[in-house]
């Protein structure tokens, strides 16, 4: 039995790792894809907001020659980080359900080979994010082989008619480098303007392409079906009509998905997150959840360099209370 299973390899799930193994507490830390997986599904050349120093996990100084690094200079760091510190890292191990046990938890998983197992631990930390589960429209043709819910670059889009349904960060980021990647982008937006809470450096740059027409824009309305070629977009009056499209990015949004914690009851808020102890143990004891995980309703106030401050926290109390039953 562990004295702690971590449920996710990304940087706030990385710095409960090295939190834990320097408290020495026998610990794994449960990927189900790749090391810092949502970081990797980012777009390819995507440049983060905040500067390096805010990236850092356990002490290790990432260093970038440019203000804000970019995603693969983040791979490397967290790549480099999980190597030095030798963190018993299981990657593409799913975990599919947490139950509580007398003596903690009983964690079942699905490991790479597609073999399931069990793991034990005393306590669990839950560091999984949101960034692997979209927010559906639930409208016909979302699930088509022309329609993504994640960007990655312009290349493979050059001349082509591209939509892009919503008006956020990675709506605004795709929306843009589409165009400047030479293809025909036209977004479509439930609000009547580009979100306030678009980086503030990129929204004048958006809303100048639009108003000029370089990138076209249908604000208050929404997408209802997607075909082969056509969107259909509706707007508040009820006027329907298909727009002439090869490719659409449905960036609407993420939500965390903890469906693995489902038959543990954890009490929640009427938004979503989760109740949380000042120390980020739920409602289940001995249940930790960190970063934006546990804040289905609020996940855009929680980022990295937040979220690896609430691993360290939950792991000075775990280590608090596992040396209590010690003693």
């Amino acid at each position: 039995m562990y004295d702690l299973a971590i449920v996710g390899g990304g940087p706030v799930g990385l710095a409960a790792a090295i939190a834990a193994k320097r408290a020495g507490l026998s610990y794994t830390v449960l990927e189900k894809g790749c090391v810092v997986n949502a970081i990797f599904d980012y777009p390819t050349y995507m440049t983060f907001f905040t500067t390096a120093p805010e990236l850092e996990i356990g002490g290790h100084p990432m260093v970038s020659p440019r203000e804000k690094p970019d995603r693969k200079e983040a791979l490397m760091y967290y790549r480099l980080v999980a190597e030095r510190e030798a963190l018993d890292l299981q990657q593409y191990t799913e975990v599919t359900n947490v139950h509580a046990a007398p003596a903690g938890f009983t964690l079942e998983v699905n490991h790479k080979d597609g073999t399931p197992g069990v793991i034990e631990a005393r306590r669990v930390v839950v560091a999984t994010g949101y960034y692997d589960n979209p927010v559906m429209m639930g409208i016909p043709g979302e699930e088509r082989e022309n329609v993504s819910h994640y960007y990655t670059e312009a290349h493979p889009f050059w001349n082509l008619k591209v939509t892009v349904i919503g008006a956020g960060n990675s709506a605004a980021d795709a929306a843009l480098d589409l165009w400047r990647g030479g293809a025909q982008v036209t977004m479509i937006v439930r609000a009547p303007s580009v979100k306030n809470t678009v980086k503030y450096w990129v929204k004048p740059d958006l809303e100048n392409r639009i108003k000029e027409g370089s990138i076209a824009a249908h604000f208050e309305s929404r997408a209802v079906e997607i075909g082969d070629d056509y969107v259909v977009v509706e707007n508040q009056s009820g006027e329907k009509w298909q727009l002439p499209t090869d490719f659409t990015f449905a960036l609407t949004g993420y939500r965390p998905k903890l469906d693995f914690l489902a038959g543990l009851g954890l009490a929640q808020h009427e938004d979503e997150c989760l109740m949380l102890s000042d120390t980020f143990e739920s409602s289940v004891p001995g249940l930790f959840v960190v970063g934006s995980a546990g804040f289905a309703g609020r996940t855009n106030q929680v980022f990295i360099e937040n979220g690896r401050e609430h691993a360290l926290v939950a792991l000075a109390e775990i280590a608090r209370q596992l040396q209590a039953v010690r003693l």
